[in-house]
């Protein structure tokens, strides 16, 4: 088993701040990609603005979430490595901790819903994880996974919900604005809201007047009606293609999103395919629709964008090719 580096400074139930982010970029950096920052000329014409792409896509195990998880893993202590991690996914930050625990060489139990994508569950198998099945719904999923974790003592890894994962996420636009400085806006796919609320603290740090704009399915849009509300919406039925956005908004990322000020837009599912197709075409790069999203959010508002510099977080590549949207 390899030596950890230090315990992360905070505790995974608490809200982590910029040094944790900072923290969290030299621990994963022996580890992780730095992924390239694209431009595309004809897709900056049709939106109006230039547009970053952060190619997240193209990290270990094809999202962002190998960020996050490496962090968490790599922040345990031996004692606490030896017994584990689990968590509940339905796909990308399954096989992100699966492959982060591989490389520290420990156990990794990953909880999956019912109707997950194949291509999804093949790669966290792939990596040595082992599969707890359960039915799709989040009490469902941690129903099972607080099961796992009494019966192994495995640590438990939430995919949003943990500081030491929001701080992991959030390297991914301290790599953007370290790349290209003075962004107008940085937009990022909400789901659980990990990478938003990370991507909040890393710009507010390093470039106070970026703003964060998140792009939530329309039919998932439970991070818009909980900053409206002021309390978090927790019960609602995700009804939309982007699996990677259909988790409810966990807690301590609601606080951090409201915190920055964060703004969110809602995207509907054909616009989001419709951008997938889009980025395909025009730079031959395929991005899951959990991922197009942040593209999608852009040309579908072009007035709120016009003539800015704008940062998009590419979330993930992980595509399953026997059913493309399109086809």
């Amino acid at each position: 088993m390899s030596r950890s580096p230090a315990t992360v400074s905070v505790s995974h139930e608490s809200l982590p701040d910029a040094a944790d982010v900072l923290s969290a970029a030299a621990r994963i950096a022996p580890h992780a990609h730095v992924t390239p920052v694209l431009r595309m000329a004809s897709i900056d014409q049709q939106a109006g603005c230039q547009l970053y792409f952060k190619a997240e896509h193209l990290q270990r195990a094809g999202a962002f979430k190998f960020r996050g998880a490496c962090n968490a893993v790599f922040s345990l202590d031996e004692a606490h490595a030896a017994r584990g991690v689990v968590t509940h996914s339905s796909g990308n930050h399954g096989a992100a901790l699966a492959l982060a625990a591989r490389t520290r060489g420990i156990p990794c139990h990953v909880v999956v819903p019912e109707g997950a994508v194949a291509s999804k569950l093949a790669a966290i198998e792939a990596y040595g994880a082992t599969l707890h099945r359960c039915a799709p719904s989040i009490a469902a999923r941690e129903a099972e996974a607080a099961r796992v974790q009494a019966r192994t003592g495995a640590e438990l890894v939430h995919p949003y919900a943990d500081a030491r994962v929001i701080a992991g996420q959030g390297t991914a636009t301290l790599e953007l604005l370290t790349a290209v400085p003075a962004l107008d806006v940085v937009v990022v796919p909400v789901g659980g809201g990990g990478l938003a609320s990370g991507t909040a603290i890393a710009a507010a740090a390093l470039s106070p007047g970026t703003r964060v704009v998140g792009a939530e399915p329309s039919g998932a849009a439970d991070t818009i009606a909980s900053l409206a509300r002021g309390e978090r919406v927790t019960e609602f039925t995700p009804e939309t293609l982007c699996d990677g956005l259909r988790g409810t908004l966990g807690a301590p990322n609601f606080a951090l999103l409201r915190s920055h000020d964060v703004e969110v837009i809602a995207v509907d599912d054909a616009d989001t395919i419709a951008a997938m197709r889009l980025f395909w075409q025009r730079g031959k790069q395929l991005v899951e629709p959990s991922s197009a999203i942040a593209l999608a959010a852009v040309l579908t508002q072009p007035a709120r964008f016009a003539g800015l510099r704008v940062g998009v977080i590419l979330s993930g590549g992980n595509v399953d090719l026997d059913a493309l949207p399109w086809r």
